[in-house]
């Protein structure tokens, strides 16, 4: 399916939503109080018998959707990524993960960009929180198209899914044909100077600061990384040893998030000097997307001065 660019990635998540409910009638959505909010109203429109709003009880809705996924449905769950993750992290983690039950987790507001519902409804930690929990796969694709294909995946993927759905409008990155396999990296631009990995949202200012990198004579090579877990260790690994340093990019803490992944990987395989571009150890706060992105510190300028001074670093070790 083809999207116009800045297309939000919840809107291609309902579509494929719909999608799948016209393909396999054992696809069963489950939301909590949110159905336009997160775009399900499609599906819940052409199916109402395979859609349940489970009001404002997310702990429920959890428990509900294990119990669905044993009894042979594939249960969609659908709800902001705080609730999803920080609230209800105890049925997700035992009702689930515990069960490996075969529940698809599509979590809307992930990230720090979700405007003025401030620091109660900002979630920059849950990809941290679901890839703790043994058996979990956890994406988040970077843009409509990816969401749209990353959701058809996680559909015929057996197991609990994490999937991260920014709210912001995103610029177009990847293309109908490109292709998408859980669990395997995107290598978008090639370059042997610096690797900067990308997770999310954050892969258009990623393409920017290589572009910028470019012009100043500096080759970066930039790595989608859709699919935290598993993590694609290999593609890491090689830009480890081509590149010899390493940026990593994320609307997340850098406390168990992209950076984190990719540091424990090279430290036990091949350690190169990594820097981290992301959150800090902080709460957030209300805020337009671009002031926001802009205070933490998530912007290509930043990027940019992150991968001079991991080649810096690189150059001392030499």
């Amino acid at each position: 399916m083809n999207f116009r660019s800045h297309t939000p990635v919840r809107d291609a998540f309902g579509k494929a939503l719909l999608e799948l409910g016209n393909s396999n009638p054992d696809v069963v959505v489950l939301t909590a109080d949110l159905t336009e909010a997160i775009r399900v109203h499609w599906f819940a429109k052409a199916f109402p018998h395979r859609f349940f709003q489970m009001g404002i009880s997310e702990n429920d809705m959890i428990g509900t959707a294990a119990g669905l996924a044993l009894a042979g449905k594939i249960p969609f769950v659908t709800t902001f990524a705080v609730f999803a993750t920080s609230l209800a992290n105890l049925p997700v983690r035992l009702s689930v993960g515990y069960n490996q039950a075969n529940v698809k987790i599509a979590a809307s507001h992930g990230g720090i960009t979700v405007g003025g519902d401030g620091a109660s409804h900002q979630s920059f930690d849950d990809l941290a929180l679901m890839r703790m929990i043994p058996g979990m796969t956890v994406v988040a694709p970077s843009d409509a198209t990816e969401a749209y294909k990353a959701t058809l995946a996680i559909a015929e993927h057996k197991g609990p899914v994490y999937m991260r759905l920014g709210r912001i409008p995103t610029p177009l990155i990847t293309t109908p044909e490109s292709p998408f396999n859980l669990g395997k990296a995107q290598v978008l631009r090639a370059g042997s100077d610096v690797a900067i990995f990308s997770i999310g949202t954050m892969l258009s200012i990623t393409i920017e600061a290589a572009q910028t990198l470019e012009t100043k004579g500096v080759s970066a090579r930039v790595i989608n990384i859709h699919t935290l877990k598993p993590l694609d260790s290999d593609v890491i690994l090689e830009a480890a040893r081509e590149c010899g340093c390493l940026v990593t990019v994320e609307e997340h803490t850098i406390l168990g998030g992209l950076g984190g992944a990719v540091s424990e990987v090279i430290s036990c395989n091949y350690p190169v000097p990594i820097e981290m571009v992301g959150i800090k150890d902080t709460f957030g706060e209300s805020g337009g997307p671009e002031e926001i992105l802009k205070k933490y510190g998530l912007t290509a300028r930043n990027v940019v001065k992150a991968c001079y001074k991991v080649i810096e670093r690189k150059r001392n070790r030499a």
